[in-house]
């Protein structure tokens, strides 16, 4: 019988939920979803000075947001120190583990003198045959084989080995009385009953460590995968400027949880040629896809694109309904589905919708003094003002009769679209681009359009 699948996901609650962490929890929750299994989530939080409440409500949200839901309650690893120091005590009890009073200073010089020699600094292994007591002011340090290797096959890169030589008699247990990282991680594995971890290739050169403590406890290993870092399009490691931003600021801008989900899993995951995922479909299909061994590379101009299918794809009432929090004007305004129908195609985020519809809600408008320089010449405004002529006459404000009364000033002028059209544009929208300007004069209304037009006539007459 094959065992059920464990994973896990372990953020340490000293920032906000970024998109490197948001994509190795997806890939680890959709590893053991995919086979039938659970994902649990544990805080990591044994920094005091640096874990914050404000962190773990984040990440809860975030998760919450993105409807990637884990099984049980959240782990939390300061409450296992108990647990974790009796795990030490057996290593300590069974030749696995010693103290050490190495004082910081001799540490240091020791460190020194391996990188003067070459060497790759490791302790020296001084007290490991003391058999110090415990009335001395020590650290414990974990007994690490003197020989032989590590060999594990990574479920996304493949076999990979350590040499023990290489590793260290790391530290399990602080002066402080407080375990370390590696001690922490392998009792809480344990506890838990991880099965699969799947964590992000920063962690890699800890696997080994840890699978040598999990062998000392006579501990079932799990398997383990490490994910590729996420790289700018520039190669670089991620920064701000490259988008790197908490996922509460995604959601900020107004990406669509779905559309954030599916670039998440697309960023190192392929199954063909197929883009757009549901959850379902992920759910079920993970598992015949690829996880792949080299970076990914963070597009923003993709996500966007992934933004713009999911937002094309929503009922106009749910679209409203989501704008709506960007722009109360949408839930206020009987115009708002020909507002959307006019402006869909040029927003990308839901907070896009609010800029793009300014000019359709407010009284008022402001126009860039550059532009109105470039285009409000002598001859444009006495073309206002003869459409403005026009438009007047119209007692049904309809697209067709305002596109007439735009024809009309062309012919009867002998000129062309740009020349009046341009600065019909820049007068009732505030804007050099817009969507068709017979269609967004219908829908901004009569009233506001021929006040509009007596301002920049007036203004620059």
């Amino acid at each position: 019988m094959v065992d059920k699948v464990v994973g896990r996901f372990a953020p340490s609650p000293t920032g906000f939920l970024h998109i490197g962490g948001a994509r190795t929890a997806l890939f680890a929750w959709l590893y053991a979803k995919s086979r039938g299994g659970e994902c649990l989530l544990r805080f990591e939080d044994t920094d005091v000075e640096r874990s914050q409440q404000e962190f773990t409500d984040s990440i809860l949200e975030s998760f919450n947001w993105f409807n990637v839901t884990f099984d049980k309650k959240p782990f939390h690893q300061s409450k296992n120190k108990e647990r974790q120091l009796e795990k030490v005590s057996y290593l300590v009890k069974n030749n696995k583990a010693y103290r050490c009073i190495c004082s910081t200073e001799r540490l240091n010089e020791l460190r020194l003198e391996q990188q003067k020699n070459g060497l790759k600094p490791k302790y020296d292994g001084k007290c490991r045959k003391l058999n110090l007591g415990t009335d001395t002011d020590h650290v414990i340090r974990f007994k690490n084989p003197d020989s032989g290797k590590v060999s594990f096959t990574d479920i996304i890169r493949g076999e990979i080995n350590f040499a023990n030589e290489e590793l260290d008699d790391l530290v399990l247990v602080r002066r402080s009385g407080f375990p370390t990282y590696n001690l922490s991680v392998v009792v809480d594995d344990m506890d838990m009953g991880i099965t699969h971890v799947i964590r992000g290739d920063d962690h890699l050169n800890n696997t080994p460590r840890q699978i040598n403590i999990f062998e000392a406890l006579d501990a079932k290993i799990p398997k383990y995968g490490h994910v590729p870092m996420i790289l700018a399009e520039d190669g670089k490691r991620m920064s701000k400027r490259h988008g790197a931003i908490s996922v509460s600021e995604y959601k900020d801008l107004g990406i669509l949880p779905e559309a954030f989900l599916n670039y998440l899993v697309r960023l190192g995951w392929s199954l063909g040629d197929q883009e757009l995922f549901s959850m379902q479909e992920l759910k079920e299909k993970f598992k015949h896809g690829k996880m792949n061994k080299a970076p990914a590379t963070f597009s923003l101009d993709k996500l966007l694109w992934y933004n713009k299918e999911y937002l094309s794809n929503l009922d106009k009432r749910d679209l409203i309904t989501k704008v709506s929090d960007y722009s109360e004007q949408f839930n206020q305004d009987s115009r708002s589905e020909e507002v959307l129908d006019l402006i869909k195609e040029r927003c990308s985020l839901l907070s896009d919708f609010k800029e793009e519809s300014i000019y359709f809600f407010e009284d008022s408008i402001k126009i860039d003094s550059k532009d109105s320089s470039q285009v409000f010449n002598v001859e444009a405004i006495e073309l206002l003002k003869k459409l403005y002529d026009e438009l007047d006459t119209i007692e049904d404000w309809t697209e067709e009769k305002i596109h007439f009364s735009i024809e009309t000033v062309m012919s009867t002028n002998k000129v062309s679209m740009g020349k009046v059209g341009q600065p019909f544009r820049l007068t009732i929208t505030g804007r050099m681009n817009s969507p068709p300007i017979d269609k967004t004069a219908a829908v901004i209304g009569k009233d506001k359009v021929m006040a509009r037009l007596k301002q920049v006539i007036r203004e620059f007459s």
